[in-house]
Protein backbone atom coordinates (compact mmCIF):
# COMPACT_ATOMS: atom_id res chain seq x y z
CA UNK A 1 0.00 0.00 0.00
CA UNK A 2 1.14 3.22 -0.80
CA UNK A 3 0.68 6.06 1.44
CA UNK A 4 -0.06 8.76 -1.45
CA UNK A 5 -2.82 6.26 -1.63
CA UNK A 6 -4.46 7.29 1.57
CA UNK A 7 -5.59 11.08 2.86
CA UNK A 8 -6.29 11.71 6.02
CA UNK A 9 -9.27 14.89 7.05
CA UNK A 10 -10.15 16.34 9.85
CA UNK A 11 -13.02 17.85 9.86
CA UNK A 12 -14.17 20.22 12.64
CA UNK A 13 -11.94 17.95 15.07
CA UNK A 14 -13.04 14.96 14.23
CA UNK A 15 -10.46 12.57 12.24
CA UNK A 16 -11.42 10.67 9.27
CA UNK A 17 -8.67 7.93 6.85
CA UNK A 18 -9.49 6.66 3.49
CA UNK A 19 -8.44 6.29 0.12
CA UNK A 20 -7.70 8.69 -2.34
CA UNK A 21 -9.69 6.79 -4.56
CA UNK A 22 -13.05 6.96 -2.15
CA UNK A 23 -13.27 10.84 -1.93
CA UNK A 24 -12.49 11.27 -6.12
CA UNK A 25 -15.63 8.96 -6.23
CA UNK A 26 -17.49 12.28 -7.86
CA UNK A 27 -14.67 14.18 -9.43
CA UNK A 28 -16.68 17.52 -9.85
CA UNK A 29 -16.59 17.46 -5.85
CA UNK A 30 -14.75 19.84 -3.83
CA UNK A 31 -13.31 16.53 -2.04
CA UNK A 32 -11.69 15.72 -5.68
CA UNK A 33 -10.76 18.99 -6.00
CA UNK A 34 -9.27 19.08 -2.61
CA UNK A 35 -6.90 16.40 -3.60
CA UNK A 36 -5.45 18.21 -6.03
CA UNK A 37 -4.71 21.39 -3.89
CA UNK A 38 -7.01 23.06 -5.96
CA UNK A 39 -9.82 24.27 -2.89
CA UNK A 40 -8.90 27.21 -0.57
CA UNK A 41 -11.47 25.86 2.12
CA UNK A 42 -9.95 22.45 2.64
CA UNK A 43 -6.10 23.26 2.87
CA UNK A 44 -3.71 20.47 3.82
CA UNK A 45 -2.28 21.10 8.04
CA UNK A 46 0.52 18.48 9.08
CA UNK A 47 -0.37 15.60 6.66
CA UNK A 48 -3.66 16.05 7.33
CA UNK A 49 -6.96 18.15 5.18
CA UNK A 50 -8.21 20.18 7.48
CA UNK A 51 -12.13 21.65 7.00
CA UNK A 52 -13.91 23.57 9.10
CA UNK A 53 -17.47 21.67 8.54
CA UNK A 54 -19.09 19.47 10.85
CA UNK A 55 -17.47 16.04 11.66
CA UNK A 56 -20.37 14.20 12.33
CA UNK A 57 -22.68 14.87 9.64
CA UNK A 58 -19.56 14.16 7.54
CA UNK A 59 -19.55 10.76 8.73
CA UNK A 60 -22.51 9.92 6.65
CA UNK A 61 -21.59 11.38 3.17
CA UNK A 62 -18.44 9.96 3.43
CA UNK A 63 -20.36 6.54 3.91
CA UNK A 64 -22.08 7.60 1.00
CA UNK A 65 -19.18 8.26 -1.11
CA UNK A 66 -18.00 4.49 0.18
CA UNK A 67 -20.93 2.35 -0.52
CA UNK A 68 -23.33 4.62 -3.06
CA UNK A 69 -25.75 3.84 -0.24
CA UNK A 70 -27.09 6.51 2.23
CA UNK A 71 -27.36 4.91 5.84
CA UNK A 72 -28.74 7.26 8.26
CA UNK A 73 -30.01 6.23 11.92
CA UNK A 74 -33.69 5.56 12.38
CA UNK A 75 -33.94 8.59 14.85
CA UNK A 76 -32.28 11.00 12.41
CA UNK A 77 -33.74 14.20 11.92
CA UNK A 78 -30.87 16.83 10.47
CA UNK A 79 -31.79 16.35 6.79
CA UNK A 80 -31.78 20.28 6.12
CA UNK A 81 -28.20 20.27 7.84
CA UNK A 82 -27.04 17.07 5.40
CA UNK A 83 -28.22 18.32 2.48
CA UNK A 84 -26.46 21.96 3.07
CA UNK A 85 -23.37 20.00 3.97
CA UNK A 86 -23.53 18.13 0.80
CA UNK A 87 -24.00 21.36 -1.40
CA UNK A 88 -20.74 22.23 0.63
CA UNK A 89 -19.18 19.37 -0.89
CA UNK A 90 -20.68 19.80 -4.08
CA UNK A 91 -21.89 16.37 -3.98
CA UNK A 92 -25.03 16.85 -6.50
CA UNK A 93 -26.63 13.59 -6.16
CA UNK A 94 -26.75 13.38 -2.33
CA UNK A 95 -28.27 16.37 -2.24
CA UNK A 96 -30.83 15.94 -4.81
CA UNK A 97 -32.33 12.76 -2.42
CA UNK A 98 -31.56 14.61 0.44
CA UNK A 99 -33.98 17.49 -0.94
CA UNK A 100 -36.69 14.64 -1.27
CA UNK A 101 -36.90 14.31 2.59
CA UNK A 102 -40.54 12.98 2.63
CA UNK A 103 -39.03 9.64 0.98
CA UNK A 104 -36.02 9.31 3.51
CA UNK A 105 -37.86 9.79 6.75
CA UNK A 106 -39.74 6.44 8.40
CA UNK A 107 -42.92 6.05 7.58
CA UNK A 108 -46.13 4.75 10.12
CA UNK A 109 -47.41 1.23 9.32
CA UNK A 110 -50.57 0.08 10.54
CA UNK A 111 -51.44 -3.48 10.67
CA UNK A 112 -54.49 -5.40 12.62
CA UNK A 113 -55.81 -8.61 12.97
CA UNK A 114 -59.76 -9.66 13.38
CA UNK A 115 -60.02 -12.53 15.48
CA UNK A 116 -63.56 -14.89 15.30
CA UNK A 117 -63.55 -17.85 17.67
CA UNK A 118 -66.67 -20.30 16.93
CA UNK A 119 -67.15 -23.56 18.23
CA UNK A 120 -64.49 -25.48 17.22
CA UNK A 121 -62.84 -23.52 14.47
CA UNK A 122 -61.55 -19.59 14.50
CA UNK A 123 -61.49 -17.10 11.54
CA UNK A 124 -58.66 -14.48 10.99
CA UNK A 125 -58.55 -11.70 8.90
CA UNK A 126 -55.12 -9.62 8.78
CA UNK A 127 -55.47 -6.17 6.98
CA UNK A 128 -52.17 -4.08 6.88
CA UNK A 129 -51.73 -0.52 5.32
CA UNK A 130 -48.25 -1.53 3.54
CA UNK A 131 -49.24 -4.63 1.03
CA UNK A 132 -45.40 -5.86 0.86
CA UNK A 133 -45.47 -6.72 4.80
CA UNK A 134 -49.00 -8.39 3.96
CA UNK A 135 -47.18 -10.29 1.42
CA UNK A 136 -44.34 -10.99 3.17
CA UNK A 137 -46.60 -12.54 6.05
CA UNK A 138 -49.44 -14.23 3.62
CA UNK A 139 -45.42 -15.94 2.44
CA UNK A 140 -45.28 -17.43 6.76
CA UNK A 141 -48.68 -18.62 6.71
CA UNK A 142 -49.64 -21.96 5.16
CA UNK A 143 -52.79 -23.62 6.26
CA UNK A 144 -53.15 -27.83 5.86
CA UNK A 145 -56.22 -29.23 5.67
CA UNK A 146 -56.90 -33.17 7.02
CA UNK A 147 -59.71 -35.27 6.84
CA UNK A 148 -60.77 -36.98 9.82
CA UNK A 149 -61.98 -40.12 10.47
CA UNK A 150 -63.37 -41.96 13.85
CA UNK A 151 -62.24 -38.75 15.71
CA UNK A 152 -63.39 -35.26 16.73
CA UNK A 153 -61.75 -32.05 17.23
CA UNK A 154 -61.92 -32.80 20.81
CA UNK A 155 -59.31 -35.83 20.55
CA UNK A 156 -57.42 -34.77 17.50
CA UNK A 157 -54.60 -32.33 18.44
CA UNK A 158 -51.89 -33.69 16.50
CA UNK A 159 -51.82 -33.86 12.52
CA UNK A 160 -50.51 -36.84 10.46
CA UNK A 161 -48.08 -35.62 8.06
CA UNK A 162 -48.79 -38.14 5.22
CA UNK A 163 -52.86 -37.23 4.69
CA UNK A 164 -52.10 -32.94 5.40
CA UNK A 165 -52.97 -31.20 2.37
CA UNK A 166 -51.83 -27.24 2.04
CA UNK A 167 -54.66 -24.75 1.00
CA UNK A 168 -54.21 -21.40 -0.56
CA UNK A 169 -54.85 -18.20 1.62
CA UNK A 170 -57.80 -15.86 0.64
CA UNK A 171 -56.73 -12.76 -0.97
CA UNK A 172 -59.14 -10.37 -1.22
CA UNK A 173 -56.74 -7.47 -1.59
CA UNK A 174 -52.90 -6.77 -1.40
CA UNK A 175 -53.61 -5.45 1.81
CA UNK A 176 -55.57 -8.35 3.51
CA UNK A 177 -55.19 -12.15 3.62
CA UNK A 178 -57.83 -14.33 5.24
CA UNK A 179 -57.10 -17.82 7.16
CA UNK A 180 -58.61 -20.14 9.43
CA UNK A 181 -58.00 -23.17 11.65
CA UNK A 182 -59.95 -25.99 13.27
CA UNK A 183 -62.58 -28.45 12.55
CA UNK A 184 -65.76 -28.15 10.71
CA UNK A 185 -68.30 -31.11 9.63
CA UNK A 186 -70.30 -31.25 6.65
CA UNK A 187 -70.16 -35.41 5.03
CA UNK A 188 -67.20 -35.67 7.48
CA UNK A 189 -64.69 -34.23 9.41
CA UNK A 190 -62.40 -31.54 8.39
CA UNK A 191 -59.06 -30.66 10.49
CA UNK A 192 -57.06 -27.00 9.46
CA UNK A 193 -54.02 -26.46 10.96
CA UNK A 194 -51.94 -23.66 10.43
CA UNK A 195 -48.39 -23.24 10.58
CA UNK A 196 -46.23 -20.00 10.48
CA UNK A 197 -43.02 -19.72 9.62
CA UNK A 198 -40.41 -19.77 11.55
CA UNK A 199 -41.65 -21.87 14.16
CA UNK A 200 -42.82 -25.18 12.58
CA UNK A 201 -45.60 -26.13 14.88
CA UNK A 202 -48.36 -26.73 13.22
CA UNK A 203 -51.56 -25.39 15.10
CA UNK A 204 -55.19 -26.61 14.97
CA UNK A 205 -56.32 -23.94 18.29
CA UNK A 206 -57.40 -20.73 17.26
CA UNK A 207 -55.50 -19.16 20.16
CA UNK A 208 -52.75 -20.63 20.11
CA UNK A 209 -52.10 -19.15 16.35
CA UNK A 210 -53.57 -16.04 17.84
CA UNK A 211 -50.62 -15.85 19.92
CA UNK A 212 -48.04 -16.88 17.49
CA UNK A 213 -49.09 -14.65 14.82
CA UNK A 214 -48.86 -11.40 18.00
CA UNK A 215 -45.49 -12.52 19.00
CA UNK A 216 -44.58 -13.01 15.22
CA UNK A 217 -45.44 -9.02 14.92
CA UNK A 218 -43.73 -8.10 18.09
CA UNK A 219 -40.78 -9.61 17.26
CA UNK A 220 -40.93 -7.66 13.81
CA UNK A 221 -41.26 -4.46 15.33
CA UNK A 222 -44.54 -4.14 15.66
CA UNK A 223 -46.45 -2.77 18.98
CA UNK A 224 -49.79 -3.15 19.79
CA UNK A 225 -51.59 -0.51 20.00
CA UNK A 226 -55.32 -0.99 20.68
CA UNK A 227 -57.61 -4.36 21.63
CA UNK A 228 -61.62 -4.09 20.79
CA UNK A 229 -64.24 -6.10 20.27
CA UNK A 230 -65.67 -5.48 16.68
CA UNK A 231 -68.94 -6.48 16.42
CA UNK A 232 -70.64 -7.47 19.95
CA UNK A 233 -72.94 -10.27 18.54
CA UNK A 234 -70.37 -12.52 16.73
CA UNK A 235 -67.47 -11.53 19.24
CA UNK A 236 -64.66 -10.60 16.80
CA UNK A 237 -62.18 -9.42 18.27
CA UNK A 238 -59.52 -6.57 16.92
CA UNK A 239 -56.02 -5.87 17.62
CA UNK A 240 -54.43 -2.96 15.84
CA UNK A 241 -50.63 -2.76 16.11
CA UNK A 242 -48.07 0.27 14.24
CA UNK A 243 -44.51 0.15 13.94
CA UNK A 244 -42.21 2.80 11.88
CA UNK A 245 -41.45 1.75 8.44
CA UNK A 246 -37.90 2.54 6.92
CA UNK A 247 -38.17 3.76 3.63
CA UNK A 248 -37.01 1.52 0.46
CA UNK A 249 -33.78 3.00 -0.53
CA UNK A 250 -31.93 4.53 -3.70
CA UNK A 251 -28.46 3.24 -5.00
CA UNK A 252 -26.26 5.89 -7.19
CA UNK A 253 -24.46 4.36 -10.15
CA UNK A 254 -22.27 6.82 -12.10
CA UNK A 255 -23.56 6.49 -16.06
CA UNK A 256 -21.48 8.03 -19.11
CA UNK A 257 -23.32 10.42 -21.35
CA UNK A 258 -21.65 12.44 -24.24
CA UNK A 259 -22.11 15.83 -21.80
CA UNK A 260 -20.09 13.66 -19.14
CA UNK A 261 -20.74 11.51 -15.95
CA UNK A 262 -24.73 11.53 -14.88
CA UNK A 263 -25.76 9.95 -10.95
CA UNK A 264 -28.99 7.70 -11.72
CA UNK A 265 -30.81 5.66 -9.14
CA UNK A 266 -30.62 1.95 -10.09
CA UNK A 267 -32.53 0.44 -7.53
CA UNK A 268 -34.95 1.72 -4.14
CA UNK A 269 -32.71 3.63 -1.44
CA UNK A 270 -31.84 1.77 1.57
CA UNK A 271 -32.18 4.48 4.80
CA UNK A 272 -30.98 1.56 7.07
CA UNK A 273 -31.31 1.36 10.84
CA UNK A 274 -28.61 2.43 12.80
CA UNK A 275 -28.32 1.93 16.72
Amino acid sequence: MNNQDVSILNVGGVKFTTWRSTLQQFPESRLARMLGGNDLECRLVNGQFFIDRDGVLFSYILDFLRTRQLSLPSDFSDYQRLQREADFYEISSLADLLSRESLLKPKLEILEIRFLLQESQAFFRVFGSCSITVGELAGRITVFSEKLVGTTWKSHNDPSQKSLIPLSLERPSHHDVIFQCGTDYSDQFIARYVSIKPDQRKLINGTNVLGLLVDLLLKEGFRLISTRTVSAEEKIECYSFERKRQPDTFSISMCQTQQGTTISQTQPIQVHKQK
